[in-house]
């Protein structure tokens, strides 16, 4: 018997920057998003979008990418970690 991966692969954002109590949440392919500030949630939206679509290009899915590629598709759409403090 072979067993097999059945795991999903997703980007996740988290968004801390919300201060007008609204609840914002956003599911999509290979993605799911979740609070900040309306500004930030919207630029959460563009990047995982942007990510999907230079998936597409590649013919990959996220599951299928290396981490090399994962790193080379963050820099191309300016998926950058947070700063260390």
């Amino acid at each position: 018997m072979v067993a097999r991966n059945n795991s999903k692969s997703l980007l996740l954002g988290l968004g801390f920057d919300n201060q007008d109590g609204q609840r914002r949440i956003t599911r999509g392919e290979n993605f799911r998003l979740y609070g900040g500030s309306a500004d930030t949630h919207s630029l959460m939206q563009e990047k995982a979008i942007k990510f999907n679509e230079q998936l597409k290009q590649k013919g990959k899915t996220l599951e299928e990418i290396s981490r090399p590629e994962f790193k080379e598709i963050a820099d191309k759409i300016g998926l950058h970690p947070p700063p260390d403090n």
